[in-house]
């Protein structure tokens, strides 16, 4: 069975080229013009992923995606302006997966949704038999639970969209490590590193002001500058 695409952008001939590089990929494409009827059909659950376009009559993009967001983890990838880190950064913030600046490669689009599809798939929940055992990821007081796709710090629960989710899994499998942005772009976003991307240092953020610092007042997460980034350990912060 076909994937279902969604393509929220009011340039009607931009979506017609869309959909003529990806359906020949194996996807369906359905498309929609107009904000608010983008959230009904970004809700409807139908879809393997959003491309979400921050123009918008009716309602704008962010508002399409706070919207969406707020009611299902559905991937959604932003279509921005060249150039425009203020909307990259609002759209990751908001709770976008990942980002193309227009105009874009129709080939580079389909990457993005292959490895979109890829990583949402590989992640999903699997059927848990009561003889299997929970796996949980846990450094100090933060931990993972692989199988309900559940964050807590201290027992209290976090909510991460499902690349913040990612990256945060494979910083805490290497703590006290650098993990480079290569090898956390390839495993969280599940694709290669862009030149002038800075989707996952967004990610990274996020993932940060989320959990908050360690008690001691550090950061969890430590930046190397040119290379990539640290989660810490508590006696480390300390």
């Amino acid at each position: 069975m076909n994937e279902r695409i969604l393509v929220i952008d009011d340039d009607r001939e931009l979506c017609e080229l869309v959909k003529e590089y990806i359906e020949p990929e194996g996807f369906s494409v359905e498309t929609v013009h107009e904000g608010p009827a983008g959230v009904d059909r970004a809700t409807s659950g139908e879809h393997a992923c959003v491309i979400l376009d921050v123009m918008l009559p009716g309602l704008g993009g962010f508002e399409v995606l706070r919207r969406t967001r707020a009611a299902s983890s559905v991937p959604i990838i932003m279509l921005t302006a060249r150039g425009s880190d203020l909307d990259r950064i609002m759209g990751l913030e908001i709770g976008a997966d990942d980002y193309l600046p227009k105009p874009f490669n129709p080939r580079e689009l389909v990457a993005r949704i292959r490895a979109i599809i890829r990583r949402t798939q590989s992640s999903a929940p699997k059927p848990v038999e009561p003889v299997v055992p929970r796996e949980v990821v846990a450094v100090d007081d933060v931990s993972i639970d692989l199988g309900a796709r559940t964050v807590t710090r201290a027992g209290n629960a976090i909510e991460l969209t499902g690349a913040e989710f990612e990256t945060l899994l494979t910083l805490l499998r290497s703590p006290g490590r650098v993990v480079t942005r290569e090898a956390l772009v390839k495993s969280a976003l599940g694709r290669k590193l862009t030149p002038y991307d800075r989707s996952i240092d967004m990610h990274v953020s996020n993932v940060r002001r989320k959990l908050g610092p360690h008690p001691s007042g550090m950061d969890r997460i430590k930046t190397m500058r040119g290379v990539g980034y640290v989660y810490t350990r508590r006696a480390e912060a300390g």
